[in-house]
């Protein structure tokens, strides 16, 4: 749905359709707003803000609320169900589950990259499937939530969203930071660093794949794409992952 169709002149009247987007929403996660335009509100991106003059018409006040109610319940619900785990067990489960690329996984299941409002220039540029602005909005929507209705409301929200991603995580079913994983292999056997190299970019600007290799002791893996840098980082870290796990006493430097 384009932007022109959701909102009315003033951008702080909700059209029809919006509401009509914003109650569906809501439906599709069990939740009630009193205030819809605080719900509104969650969705605005700067791009929007700025591109209707009014900067404090974005999410971003709310996303840093909904940051720390996010890590309290997180927090409080490790402490209480993992109780025979020292610290940082829950600090590294934590860590995952409210990482950027776990909340824009949980923000497309529930479908908030279809409820964003983006500037033009934003919207043009993917902005929709961009990780940082959906996990951002994911945040925004529990500030929102906390300010409306309370804190007994959003935990169960965010409980509801996140301890299947909990669950995964102590599975290992989880994303893994593939980057980090390779780093700490490889500096526990060699002493030293990987080197990634961005060998290749392909597309247009508003839709760019990257290529990326990265070298290993003298051996270079690769190239693996992704839609940024560092998500070519991680797939090529992954690719290389999956070959020396594949070595029978590479294990012993997990």
């Amino acid at each position: 749905m384009k932007e022109k169709k959701l909102f009315n002149k003033n951008v702080n009247q909700l059209s029809p359709l919006r509401k009509e987007q914003l109650f569906n929403f809501q439906k599709r996660l069990n939740i009630s707003f009193n205030n819809l335009e605080l719900l509104d509100l969650a969705f605005h991106h700067r791009s929007f803000a700025n591109e209707h003059g009014n900067f404090l018409l974005n999410n971003e006040r709310l996303e840093f609320l909904g940051d720390s109610v996010l890590g309290m319940v997180v927090a409080t619900y490790l402490y209480g169900a993992m109780g025979d785990h020292p610290e940082g067990d829950l600090a590294k489960i934590k860590s995952v589950v409210v990482s950027e690329a776990t909340l824009s996984d949980i923000a497309v299941e529930i479908g908030i990259d279809k409820c964003l409002s983006l500037g033009k220039g934003e919207e043009n540029s993917g902005g929709r499937q961009k990780k940082a602005i959906l996990a951002d909005a994911v945040e925004a929507v529990f500030g929102a939530y906390y300010l409306d209705s309370g804190f007994q409301k959003v935990e169960k929200l965010i409980l509801t969203l996140l301890v299947p991603e909990i669950e995964k995580v102590w599975e290992n079913r989880h994303h893994k930071d593939f980057k980090t994983m390779l780093q700490e292999m490889y500096q526990k056997k060699y002493k030293q660093c990987p080197k990634y190299n961005l060998v290749n970019k392909t597309g247009p600007d508003h839709d760019m794949v990257f290529w990326v290799t990265v070298e290993i002791n003298g051996k270079t893996y690769g190239p693996e794409k992704g839609k940024s840098k560092k998500e070519a980082e991680q797939a090529v870290a992954k690719q290389v992952i999956e070959e020396l796990e594949k070595i029978e006493d590479w294990g012993k430097y997990k």
